[in-house]
């Protein structure tokens, strides 16, 4: 009987597993058909995008080959659209640049090889500059009066009595300094060198002179070629971008206004070519490309615009998106932080197209984060676009200093290590130093070339240890493996068929004359609208002194004699000062901006005639309403 009861539940429960199977059975095909038919659909609406997509690309194809540089396939919230790149608003390039870039460090690594990418897929040849230098010498004569070099008032006088009156007494002597001695080395494209030392050891004078921005009055010996080409033979201010220790920009500009009119200054270089020769290899080829991509490189490459979107992507990869439309500032107005300044100064010069970057102590002011963003970016750029970038650090963190691939140790005017990063440590172990396992290579460098440090880094207990100089660390570098490969680099001439044409610039200025007057005229009318406050001001102030005249000199009648000639003569002279002390407030802003219009000038920007008119031409409406009152 149990048997029976038994084997009736186990035939129940079988009956129930089957129609559970049966159940699952049919679900899962339920489930296997709809999701057939929703892949169906999904690849029926990438197939439609995809062929709108071509579609789209037909009709830019077909346009005039002015008008394709300048169009692109840009998606935004509604979709994907043909629009023109020098139209986009401040809204779209804000957008489209927040979409590229979200996270700084990866995504610009990600864009930047999307460039490269689109560049070599059609065989275009992106511009590098090699730079040599060989037996780089640079001196200066210091005056020294009576044995006193410091520039006092005192001592100018003395100087100045003793060459006119020419007395024995009080002539002045010249002492001769040697900043750079017989230095050599290459900068590679491709590369990112960190250039350290000591404050004094002339860092800043051997990254001007290659740039070509040092002072006239220094006496230089030696060669300086890029790409074979000695400074003579073109414009090295063009060609090369130096960035300097001091921050000196309009503080009444923002910082996206700062960086805008340094890119429209400096043009676009041959981007603009390159970009026309990939359209062309590329509409031969039948081949799309990525439509941001596309996007990016054709709005870049169009020179002359007064918002760019270069300049988005500047503010973004420096972090200075949060702060792009606050003031400069200065002593009298509040403006941007001290570190943001810092990176402004290195936007303003990363925004052109240059490919030779030297950069002096670009990190100060900047926290260690910062810093390694900065010059992780710029480590991107040097691998991936061939530039060629030199980078003065004093103290860089262990992070910053692997980015780097060759490193340049200074002391006292000489070059004691020039050679990849993974030997630094290797060379010096050969002079009997090591650096300690808690100690940073960068301070290790800067400390084991110094008297007073050198000791503590001594490792051969066994033996005594003896002071190296720097100047026995030159001559062994010479004879090092490294050094030789130097002298190997620079002895051998540089082929120039084999360089990119267009990556030396022969040309002063970028831009036309008339673009230039057009740029600095935009700018001139922007600062008067800044200081809006100051011309209301003269001219209310005028009005009133005007009222309060006419009652002092109020006449209704005057004879032609001597009594009445003086109330003329009065009259007049208190005009002219009244117009001479109202144009006081101009001279003090005029003054204000020398410093940033000699950077400029130097720079090779604009020339001073594109400075001098439209300040000129502006003030020509005020002066008459002035003189009227």
């Amino acid at each position: 009987m149990a048997q029976i009861v038994g084997s009736e539940e186990i035939e129940s429960l079988r009956v129930e597993l089957s129609e559970i199977g049966r159940s699952l059975r049919s679900s899962f095909r339920r489930h296997a058909s709809s999701f057939r038919a929703t892949s169906e659909r999904g690849s029926v609406n990438n197939h439609d995008e995809t062929d709108e997509d071509v579609l789209k690309w037909e009709e830019i194809d077909r346009l005039p080959t002015f008008e394709r540089l300048k169009s692109s396939l840009f998606d935004d919230e509604n979709g994907k659209k043909v629009v023109d790149v020098t139209k986009l608003l401040a809204p779209e390039r804000h957008m489209f640049i927040e979409k590229l870039i979200k996270h700084i460090e990866n995504d610009n690594l990600r864009l930047l090889q999307k460039l490269r990418k689109r560049t070599d897929k059609v065989g275009v040849q992106l511009p590098s500059v090699e730079v040599r230098f060989k037996n780089l010498r640079v001196e200066a004569e210091c005056e020294v009066v009576q044995g006193k070099p410091l520039p006092t008032l005192w001592n100018s006088f003395q100087s100045l009595l003793s060459e006119i009156v020419m007395i024995p007494s009080l002539k002045s002597k010249r002492a001769k300094i040697t900043i750079l001695k017989d230095v050599s080395g290459v900068i590679k494209p491709g590369r990112m060198t960190l250039l350290l030392g000591p404050p004094g050891c002339g860092k800043t004078t051997l990254l001007k002179a290659l740039s070509g921005n040092l002072n006239k009055s220094l006496k230089i010996s030696g060669e300086i070629s890029y790409n074979g080409y000695k400074l003579e033979e073109f414009v090295p201010q063009k060609t090369s971008a130096y960035i300097s220790q001091d921050d000196l920009h309009i503080p009444e500009m923002s910082v996206r206004e700062t960086l805008d009119f340094w890119a429209r200054c400096q043009g676009t270089g041959i981007r603009a070519e390159i970009m026309m020769e990939i359209n062309r290899r590329e509409k031969e080829g039948g081949i799309i490309p990525d439509p941001d991509v596309d996007t990016f490189m054709k709005a870049i490459s169009i020179e002359g615009q007064k918002t760019t979107l270069q300049t988005n992507y500047i503010l973004k990869i420096l972090g200075l998106d949060i702060c792009a439309d606050t003031m400069f500032g200065d002593a009298m107005r509040r403006g941007i932080s001290g570190g943001q300044k810092k990176r402004l100064t290195t936007g303003e010069m990363i925004v052109g197209p240059k490919t030779a970057l030297f950069m002096d102590e670009i990190s100060n002011g900047l926290d260690s984060s910062t810093t390694y963003q900065i010059v992780a970016c710029l480590q991107h750029l040097a691998h991936i676009t061939d530039a060629s970038i030199l980078i003065s650090l004093l103290q860089p963190s262990p992070e910053v200093f692997d980015l780097f691939d060759d490193i340049m140790l200074m002391a006292e005017g000489r070059i004691v290590y020039h050679g990849p990063r993974n030997n630094v440590l290797e060379y010096f172990e050969g002079f009997g130093f090591a650096c300690p396992e808690r100690k940073g290579v960068a301070d290790f460098l800067q400390e084991v070339v110094s008297k007073k440090d050198q000791a503590a880094y001594w490792c051969r207990n066994e033996q005594t240890y003896n002071y190296v100089s720097v100047d026995t660390f030159s001559t062994r570098f010479k004879e090092y493996h490294l050094g030789k490969e130097v002298n190997e680099d620079i002895s051998k001439p540089f082929i120039r068929s084999q360089s990119h044409g267009k990556a030396i610039s022969f040309d002063v200025y970028s831009l036309s004359k008339w673009a230039l007057f057009r740029a600095c005229m935009s700018r001139e009318i922007l600062l008067m609208k800044r200081n809006s406050f100051v011309y209301i001001f003269k001219s209310v102030q005028l009005v009133i002194i005007a009222l309060v005249t006419m009652t002092v000199f109020f006449r209704t009648r005057l004879k032609a004699d001597v009594i009445d000639a003086n109330y003329y003569l009065g009259s007049l002279f208190y005009s002219l000062v009244i117009l001479l002390v109202d144009g006081f407030p101009e001279l003090s802003m005029t003054v204000a901006r020398l410093q940033v219009f000699n950077k400029q000038r130097d720079m090779c920007f604009y020339p001073a005639w594109a400075y001098a008119i439209p300040a000129s031409i502006l003030k020509i409406p005020m002066s008459l309403l002035e003189s009227t009152v």
